[in-house]
């Protein structure tokens, strides 16, 4: 049996910094990953532009973790927005902040900022064994290990896990330590897609022609279950099932709670909501002549292609032609979500670990020295930079806190 002073579980970005602060507390670290090579995730979700945060108010910041803002205030207020930008420029990599706030590597792409880090952390002792798949622990205590050699098990002073959440499970973010913990009885709260696509029964000459379009400068709102109002401002993306995209990730944890109480969403689209509805209404009321009915909708209110199709898709052809309801329905189109994507699509997952089971420094309260971190957390908020916020704070305080363990250990 291999003896280990630390271990970490997961080579995320997570498990990633709670290794980099067990080092900076004089501790050897091991870090496990099931899959042939770390932060596959990290690296996917960085292919189009790796959002590291955002660079908005601390208070709106803060805000966007809803029910879980006091668990991870206090994380965000050592380690949030301002301390990760400035880590990351520790790495040699610079960054920049969009129109929207977000915050980027220069070169927008991840691999560069994970070579960087890599390479920090291996000099500074960090020992890594891919292909290593945890399942759980021995009857003494000890973790196990499926490997290609067959099972490995290791007796470390002190664990940090962080395996990721559930969803893209090809990455390696499968779930698969649910059951791990339950069987040592700690409750884990079901995992359940957060930032996620919705699905709408389109009809197929809709979705076969408009299937990737998007939709711009909408305004999306819905009442939820508990008669609260969600409102919103963006983009969103038509797609075979139903709906994606910026706009709907925003609204995706009140969508999926609502669709679970009602069995069903009811999402309405303002398609102009730079125009009141008296001007809508005055714009689609004025005489049209010959021309067709697209052509006068694109010439007066600019409204077309995708547009106009939605319009079509909800209003039967003759309402179409009656002025006061398809005024009405450009400035609240309603769409029907009748289910979230599956996990396994999902940008990132809620449920998980309830911060109930952990202490304030995120170890398991039923297993002294072993402690969370991560996706695995029960928590959830919008992409901008948020979700990877939190994964780097909360891998930065369950390393801290291991280290802390492991030194009073000694």
């Amino acid at each position: 049996m291999a003896v280990s002073p630390a271990a970490v579980i997961g080579g995320g970005p997570a498990g990633l910094m709670a290794a980099e602060a067990l080092l900076a507390g004089g501790v050897a670290v091991d870090l496990y990953d099931a899959m042939p090579s770390v932060g596959r995730k990290f690296l996917l979700a960085g292919k189009g532009g790796l959002n590291i945060t955002h660079a908005e108010d601390e208070e709106s910041f803060l805000s966007r973790y809803g029910a879980r803002r006091p668990q991870f205030e206090p994380l965000l207020k050592t380690f949030g927005a301002a301390q990760l930008r400035d880590w990351v420029h520790g790495l040699g990599i610079e960054t920049f902040t969009g129109t929207s706030q977000r915050v980027f590597p220069k070169g927008m792409k991840a691999a560069p900022l994970l070579r960087a880090w890599l390479q920090r952390l291996r000099a500074a002792g960090l020992r890594i064994h891919v292909r290593h798949r945890w399942t759980g622990w021995s009857e003494d205590g000890a973790l196990r290990f499926a490997t290609p050699q067959g099972e490995k098990t290791v007796r470390p002073r002190c664990t940090v896990l962080a395996p990721g959440g559930g969803s893209w499970a090809r990455l390696g973010s499968d779930g698969a330590w649910v059951p791990l913990l339950e069987a040592r009885g700690v409750a884990v709260a079901p995992l359940r897609p957060a930032n996620c696509g919705f699905e709408v029964a389109w009809s197929a000459h809709f979705h076969e022609r408009f299937a990737g379009q998007p939709v711009k400068a909408v305004t999306a709102s819905f009442s939820d279950a508990a008669g609260i109002s969600h409102r919103r401002r963006g983009e969103l993306l038509v797609s075979e099932y139903g709906i994606e995209g910026s706009l709907v990730y925003a609204l995706s944890a009140p969508l999926r709670d609502t669709i679970a109480d009602r069995g069903n969403a009811i999402l309405m689209l303002d398609l102009l909501p730079d125009h009141d509805a008296a001007r809508v209404l005055r714009e689609v009321s004025h005489p049209r002549g010959s021309r067709s009915l697209a052509s006068h909708l694109q010439g007066r209110l600019g409204l077309k292609g995708v547009k106009i199709a939605l319009l079509r898709e909800v209003l039967p052809a003759a309402d179409m032609h009656d002025p006061a309801k398809l005024a009405a329905t450009i400035k609240a189109l309603p769409l029907k979500l009748t289910a979230p994507r599956p996990l396994d699509e999902a940008i990132s997952s809620a449920g998980g670990l309830p911060f109930e089971a952990l202490d304030e420094h995120l170890m398991l309260k039923r297993m002294p020295g072993v402690f969370c971190a991560g996706e695995m957390l029960d928590w959830e908020a919008p992409t901008g930079g948020y979700l990877l916020t939190a994964c780097f704070a909360s891998g930065r305080a369950a390393g801290s806190g291991a280290a802390r363990w492991s030194a009073g250990q000694q």
